[in-house]
């Protein structure tokens, strides 16, 4: 059968691959000329007389990473970050600190449903925590004394 060139193209065939992904052992080239058959082939390739070599990607080396400027931004900050999205985060979070607080025990259930209702008005935990200290809404001295007794 035909020289080199022929094998690997039915090795390719054989590996599910393409010839250049195709190598063989140049130590033992002479059994590859001596193959007839894919057969032949497929035994030369059990052997690990040939062999596909893994698939190249392409390299990282080169790559920087880009912060986002305005000139490759298209669309303005609420179509990039939805208002809708935004307020259910808050919301989400807020309403999470409010469950922990009641669960802890730190305001009473009455407090709760008020603050719950109201949650739209506060821009994060913090302005909710402020607002709690502020309007005085956490549970009175007595149970905390109680507590550490």
């Amino acid at each position: 059968m035909g020289g080199i060139e022929n094998k690997k193209r039915l090795a390719a065939d054989i590996l599910k691959c393409g010839v250049s992904r195709v190598r063989v052992d140049p130590e033992r080239i002479g059994m590859v000329e001596a193959a007839v058959t894919r057969d032949d082939i497929r035994r030369l390739i059990k052997q690990g007389v040939i062999y596909k070599i893994p698939k190249r990607s392409p390299s990282r080396g080169r790559h920087v990473e880009r912060r986002q400027g305005p000139g490759s931004r298209k669309g303005g900050k609420k179509a990039r970050q939805p208002r809708k999205e935004l307020y259910v985060r808050r919301i989400r979070a807020l309403r999470r600190f409010l469950r922990e607080l009641k669960r802890t025990r730190r305001i009473t259930v009455k407090t709760y449903r008020m603050l719950y209702r109201r949650l739209s008005m506060f821009r994060s935990k913090r302005h909710l925590r402020e607002y709690i200290e502020k309007e005085g809404l956490y549970r009175k001295a007595v149970y905390e004394a109680g507590r550490s007794a």
